[in-house]
């Protein structure tokens, strides 16, 4: 176990990374220690170079407090953001700026019994390259797709393994402590701790992509359910179209709501001879066609407006389940697909209106992520903070930063 010094200043650290800024009275009061101990261990954390001075908070009337900061350099995340197609990997700081380039592999996750060792090698690959010391990296934190215990580590979708946990498989290859957790989990842990929903108690965080995933925080926590698999959104049987989904049903919201099904929709679309700038598009690479589609909706092409305004609508009945089992004060739409913005709200709000109990909607705010596609990279470097504070021995192996006694 950690010692309650060390203890104590890695949630000094935890705090100031989450908060960005923070008095001494604030972090006395986050962390229930007394203002005489707190001003005792920042000082030693200033003197070790990995809290600075930021200067007084504005007035509020009184006296300015002193703010802290962390370093930015004082240690790094390596984050790793998945879908079923495509794998991000970043190099984040102790502000959440990036370091270096986003790394964008090709990774299908269906039917791949090499995607553990693929994903390792990318890995290795990428903090081999990276321009900082590895013994600088406190942790990798990984969103995936998929049922994902996180107690175990292990997928129960992709990523399989025949020996161990796919956590202890990835540590023993590269050395340094891993952390995964679901997709859509982390979009939701990125705006409850960094973004939108910061300031709410119970929120649903939509992460629109090739499927529609939920994030739920209940009273101010994520919500995982009995086993850690809630939040399963696209699989709602919502439908009576007979459209055969992923996880093997039929009638799921994602037959009508995912990006996958709006770039099919695009390209029969364009095979029927409709007018529109989408002249051309092809199911040879969805994420390149779902980017330009949304970009002719933004643009005005009435014919990719409309495929939006459809499938936001469905979502729209999908989300009024949501607020009438659930009543959040706020929906944050976020993901690959709030890239579209605006063109979401109006559908959604349409369907709110005509499928909700207008007494229990009333007060339901939605909103789209400031984050947008970047949700998940975030929520996969917060994953390995959110935990740093209660790391154990094994994971104490990492050395050589000077928040790591």
């Amino acid at each position: 176990m950690l010692n309650k010094q060390t203890g104590y200043k890695r949630s000094i650290v935890k705090h100031l990374y989450f908060a960005g800024e923070l008095s001494c009275a604030d972090l006395s009061a986050l962390t229930q220690k007394s203002v005489p101990l707190t001003t005792r261990v920042l000082n030693e954390l200033i003197a070790e170079g990995a809290v600075i001075e930021k200067g007084y908070a504005h007035s509020t009337g009184g006296r300015r407090p002193q703010v802290y900061s962390l370093k930015p350099d004082l240690m790094y995340v390596v984050s790793v953001a998945m879908d079923q197609l495509i794998t991000r990997i970043a190099l984040l700081d102790m502000h959440n700026n990036y370091v270096g380039e986003v790394e964008r592999v090709e990774l299908p996750l269906g039917d791949n019994t090499e995607a553990l060792q693929q994903l390792t090698h990318h890995i290795a690959d990428f903090i081999e390259r990276a321009a900082i010391p590895k013994d600088s990296i406190i942790g990798i934190g990984i969103g995936m797709p998929g049922f994902v215990d996180v107690t175990k580590g292990i997928n129960y979708s992709f990523l399989k393994t025949d020996q161990g946990s796919l956590v202890s498989n990835i540590e023993a290859a590269i050395g340094i402590p891993v952390l995964i957790d679901n997709d859509s989990s982390l979009v939701a842990l990125a705006e409850q701790k960094l973004g939108t929903a910061s300031d709410k108690q119970n929120v649903m965080v939509l992460s629109i992509g090739w499927g529609i995933g939920l994030g739920m925080i209940l009273n101010g926590a994520l919500f995982r359910g009995h086993n850690g698999f809630a939040g399963e959104f696209s699989h709602i049987p919502l439908f009576t179209n007979n459209k055969m989904c992923s996880c093997g049903k039929s009638g799921c919201l994602e037959t009508e709501t995912s990006l996958l099904v709006v770039v099919e929709k695009a390209v029969r679309g364009m095979q029927e001879g409709k007018l529109s700038m989408l002249q051309g598009l092809s199911l040879d690479n969805v994420e390149e066609a779902s980017n330009t589609i949304m970009d002719a909706a933004l643009k005005g092409d009435r014919f990719a407006v409309d495929l939006f305004h459809e499938t936001a609508y469905n979502i729209g009945r999908g989300v009024a389940i949501l607020i009438h089992l659930l009543n959040p004060e706020l929906i944050v739409l976020s993901g690959r697909g709030s890239l579209a913005g605006r063109l979401w709200l109006a559908p959604i709000q349409q369907a709110i209106n005509e499928h909700c109990i207008p007494k229990i909607a009333e007060n339901t705010e939605i909103k789209i992520s400031s984050f947008g596609y970047q949700a998940e990279v975030i929520g996969a470097a917060a994953l390995v903070m959110e935990h740093y504070d209660t790391w154990s021995p094994m994971q104490d192996k990492v050395k050589g930063n000077l928040a790591v006694p």
